[in-house]
């Protein structure tokens, strides 16, 4: 085995014996050859990978599609039913909320009692327990039994134990969602140092901007098999895209409150085809996807003076322009987009919806709304975003989106069309006449205020 490899899942799979009563366990147990009393469910199924040493892992996925399943058999929890997992190293894991803890004993005696579950010494804990004790923060609740604590308060104490034996691989299953905001920022702060110094991450959550910043390759799971296991950024697209055929799904077929929006929207396909405009079957751009009621035709970015262009310095007039075209007939419209950083980070998002729900809220002429617009099947238009430049420098990415929203606001929506890397943009400074630090420029003003002696 290289001595590179953190964790190795050959052919993995894990299958439930589902039985309908109680009486139906005992008859298997009775009579294990002659008939089946079960239904087979398969939580994983043949799932194969390798993550290498210091890696960060994100693992996406419904609810139900085995990711759970899967870290537990990686720590050893849970056995296969077939297949095999490796590891190499000591793993510190946050699975279920509590887990590994004695209800009855305090925080403090818990830390003593993972610390040697996790293979230290007592006198390693006690060097270390200062450290522990500071970085949960939860004061004189450490000498409290645990059953006392909130959710919020077990995370934090479970997290700093377990970070604080510098593991080889942590995993971590969305126990951060409990924790407040600024505890949440130290964990990833503290998960960062981790990857830094080697440590291999294996990370599950449904905040797919985490996932996309957080680590550098993620697996998707769709009921219990690998859908696609690749770069962050392009896994987290393939999520949106199956997350929204699934709403897609849902919309037509079980949406009693939008059964009138679906059927709408059936009778503007078929008049759309009575006219000879033909729904395209899929879009050209392979970061690109949904109902394709809309398209998105392209995205540029342009200067104060309209110009096309890949470079600002902060404080110059930028616009960006999406243009579309409408392939059925269409109305409640959205067009939208996001900018991210280089390094994933979603810096801002607006939308057409955004200044349609200001503009109602001052009785705006509804000439100025666009969700109350209808565009005919085969009309092609443009929306020009405008702002002050204000971000710090950096290269970005633009996404656009162009969406149904059954309401005026962002309650209830449809994915007509998305496009990620619609566009890029870079960010310099004058260094000798507008210099910020960060991610954008807030435009502070000051005031000097002097005091007589």
């Amino acid at each position: 085995m290289s001595s590179d490899i953190s964790i190795k899942v050959e052919n993995l799979s894990k299958c439930y014996h589902i039985y309908d009563k109680p009486s139906d366990r005992l008859l298997q147990m009775l009579s294990p050859v002659r008939k089946q009393y079960y239904k087979e469910f398969w939580a994983l199924r043949d799932l194969s990978f390798e993550v290498k040493r210091g890696e960060s892992i994100g693992i996406l996925g419904r609810n139900g599609s085995g990711k759970s399943t899967l870290l537990q058999m990686i720590c050893g929890t849970l056995n296969p039913t077939t297949g095999s997992v490796q590891t190499f190293g000591r793993i510190a894991a946050l699975l279920e909320l509590g887990s590994g803890f004695n209800p009855d004993f305090t925080g403090r005696e818990n830390i003593f009692l993972n610390g040697t579950i996790l293979g230290l010494t007592q006198k390693e804990i006690e060097d270390r327990f200062d450290a522990i004790a500071a970085f949960a923060d939860i004061g004189d609740h450490l000498n409290q039994p645990v059953k006392t604590y909130s959710s919020g308060m077990l995370v934090r104490l479970a997290f700093a134990v377990q970070v604080q034996v510098t593991p080889d691989i942590l995993i971590v299953d969305e126990a951060l969602a409990v924790g407040d905001a600024l505890f949440q920022k130290r964990c990833f702060q503290q998960i960062e140092k981790l990857i830094s110094d080697g440590t291999t991450l294996l990370f599950v959550s449904h905040d797919q901007e985490s996932v996309r910043t957080l680590t550098h390759r993620a697996l998707l799971l769709h009921k219990g098999v690998r859908k696609m296991w690749g770069k962050s950024s392009d896994v987290v697209l393939e999520y949106r895209r199956m997350l929204h055929e699934d709403e897609r799904q849902s919309f037509l077929e079980y949406g009693a409150k939008l059964t009138a929006n679906a059927a709408a929207t059936t009778a503007a396909v078929k008049e759309a085809k009575v006219k000879g405009v033909e729904l395209p079957e899929k879009h050209n751009k392979i970061k690109s996807f949904g109902d394709l009621e809309a398209e998105i035709l392209g995205v540029k970015i342009l200067d104060s003076k309209g110009v096309e262009v890949s470079h600002f310095y902060i404080g110059e007039r930028l616009t960006i322009k999406v243009s579309l075209r409408a392939n059925v007939d269409l109305n409640n419209v959205n067009v939208a987009f996001r900018i991210r950083n280089k390094e994933g980070v979603k810096i801002t998002s607006w939308g057409t919806l955004n200044h349609d729900m200001r503009a109602s809220l001052k009785n705006a002429d509804a000439s100025e709304i666009i969700w109350l617009k209808n565009f005919s099947a085969g009309t092609e238009f443009a929306v020009e975003f405008n702002a002050a430049c204000t971000l710090g420098a950096n290269l970005y990415e633009v996404q656009a989106t162009v969406t149904r929203e059954h309401d005026m606001y962002y309650g209830s929506q449809q994915i007509l069309h998305w496009m990620d890397e619609a566009a890029f943009f870079t960010v310099a400074i004058k260094q000798q006449e507008h210099v910020v630090g960060g991610i954008c420029d807030l435009g502070f003003e000051q005031k000097l205020i002097e005091h007589s002696a």
